[in-house]
């Protein structure tokens, strides 16, 4: 038995103001009935004693630690800059 029927897809595409019709409709009713009979076989696994996780493998922070380093002089940046009003960086207006 179809748990998605075409009718109750127009119901939810109507309030997601989506123009669903005819042949999509039925395709898309049958797509999502085969997602949640999916879902059905997920919830027939026996899941108990086994932990909840947010991943399958143990995660770590990767990222260095923070460290105060010398940064690069404002002359030398300035001269990589296209345009330059000292001691700024110019670029294109963007805002009207």
């Amino acid at each position: 038995m179809a748990a998605i029927t075409p009718e109750i897809l127009k119901q939810v595409a109507l309030l997601a103001r989506l123009r669903l019709e005819g042949d999509a409709l039925t395709r898309l009713s049958a797509q999502l009935d085969d997602i949640l009979e999916y879902v059905r076989q997920l919830k027939a696994v026996k899941t108990d004693g086994v932990e909840p996780t947010s991943h399958v493998l143990p995660l770590s922070n990767v990222l260095r630690p923070d460290e105060s380093r010398p940064s690069l002089p404002v002359e030398a940046v300035l001269a990589l800059a296209p345009a330059v009003r000292t001691p700024f960086i110019t670029v294109p207006k963007v805002i009207e």
